[in-house]
């Protein structure tokens, strides 16, 4: 689904799209008559993607999450930056980049609600035509799901828009958290049943919906019991968690080289579950001037993201020889334009000031260090096989079915690492080390600030 070629055809068939926030699409979206024929049809499915990978959709999702997360600082404007503030106070506070994620994902959901509305889905499929738009459907589905999980876990009570946008209906009251995440279950539900794989390569499969679905089914397990969907015991929603994690176990492998993951030679390899197409000529992706670090590349580099200092040394205090250090932060270098050398903590350990104390998050960099171009190619991996991985070890840990280990030393594996000390203890020791794992390899991508159990 490398979407140059598909977005050019999604242009043509359906007219250029247009900068649109929040619920307030104009056409194309709005035409049902789109999900009459197959190539408009899977064409409109690209541009359902495509809305995630704008710039507050993707890129302010992402300075959002990791800003709020605490273990990143950013340069962009230092100590007076509203990422900054936020770590520093421990009182998050609404900004530009959560308000931009905010219409991104109403954008997505709202595409997502026309070819929900527009497309027919037939019981039984068999035909070729049935199976698509049984697919685009599920798709959709899932699409919808995933935006709204994303804005439930940060903003809890929200405006839950399930129909198209009118004159009538501009305004919507607030839906209660327990009232979205119960929509989001019967989404993902849908999705499971409907996407079979029609739509072709890059698209994700079920699986991808059996995992929104163990999420939503863990964080209901934690949740008090006012938030919760059905009244059902803790041990009750980490079985269905179980049921739908173990629905993706053994149909996707870890790939041998982290990281490779992070690079456009390796897209959508045999670990990824849900993965955003970027293309340069296509989807404007900024991730490669945003998440670049100085002087990494010829040119259009800001580097506004780095991780804190106390985070890369509880890292390496735990796994010194981890492999994936060297794909995830960046610390010594010498510049593309004049080979002058930067050195960042821990290569400057003197620390003596803020631009040089703490390491560069490298994962999103540009790996083509003779890019002058703002725009990268870098697809975006969301849900990955390795963190489907860390959550059957967490279920698991929590129903004490005895496979938690097992989950853990096959992620650890791919790095030829042991499973540190506290994997070897009782629960509670097993859960705190399994923590810190969800961040030692899914640091930065947007999934690894949400721990399930709390304690």
């Amino acid at each position: 689904m490398k979407p140059l070629q598909l977005f050019i055809l999604f242009l043509l068939c359906l007219g250029l799209l247009t900068q649109t926030f929040g619920l307030d699409e104009n056409p194309p979206f709005l035409d049902n008559s789109v999900y009459s024929s197959r190539q408009s049809a899977v064409a409109a499915l690209e541009g359902i993607y495509q809305s995630l990978t704008t710039y507050g959709a993707q890129e302010q999702r992402l300075f959002a999450i990791n800003g709020f997360s605490g273990h990143f600082v950013t340069r962009r404007n230092e100590s007076n930056n509203v990422n900054n503030v936020n770590l520093f106070s421990l009182s998050p506070i609404q900004d530009r980049d959560s308000g931009n994620m905010w219409r991104g994902l109403y954008q997505t959901a709202a595409r997502a609600n026309s070819a929900i509305a527009s497309t027919s889905v037939t019981d039984n499929a068999v035909t070729s035509d049935e199976l698509l738009f049984n697919d685009i459907a599920g798709h959709a589905y899932f699409i919808r799901a995933y935006a709204y999980f994303s804005l439930v876990r940060l903003w809890e009570d929200i405006p839950l828009w399930l129909e198209l946008p009118s004159s009538g209906n501009t305004d919507k009251a607030k839906s209660s958290a327990k009232d979205v995440y119960a929509q989001i279950i019967s989404d993902a539900q849908r999705a499971a049943e409907l996407m079979n794989g029609t739509a072709g390569s890059g698209f994700p499969r079920a699986e991808a919906a059996n995992m929104l679905l163990a999420k939503v089914y863990m964080t209901m397990a934690t949740a008090p019991q006012d938030l919760r969907v059905e009244p059902l015991a803790d041990a009750a929603y980490w079985q269905l968690a179980y049921t739908e994690a173990r629905k993706i176990y053994g149909q996707y492998s870890l790939t041998s080289d982290y990281a490779s993951l992070f690079t456009v030679a390796s897209e959508n390899s045999s670990e990824s579950i849900f993965e955003l197409q970027i293309s340069q000529d296509a989807a404007n992706s900024q991730m490669a001037r945003n998440f670049t670090p100085f002087k990494w590349k010829l040119a259009q580099y800001f580097g506004w993201f780095s991780i804190h200092a106390d985070f890369y040394n509880h890292h390496v205090a735990t796994y010194p020889e981890d492999p994936r250090l060297a794909a995830t932060y960046l610390y010594e270098y010498d510049q593309a334009d004049n080979g002058a050398t930067v050195r960042v903590y821990p290569a400057n350990a003197g620390r003596s000031a803020f631009g040089n104390s703490h390491p560069y998050f490298f994962k999103y960099a540009e790996k083509d260090r003779s890019s002058t171009n703002q725009y990268g190619s870098q697809n975006i991996v969301v849900y990955r096989y390795a963190e489907a991985l860390l959550m059957l070890a967490e279920i698991s840990n929590e129903l004490q079915n005895g496979e938690q280990l097992g989950y853990v030393t096959e992620v650890l594996d791919r790095v030829g690492l042991t499973p540190q000390a506290g994997f070897q203890g009782d629960r509670a020791a097993f859960l705190d080390a399994l923590m810190d794992e969800y961040r030692f390899e899914l640091l930065g991508e947007g999934e690894d600030a949400y721990g399930y159990t709390l304690e």
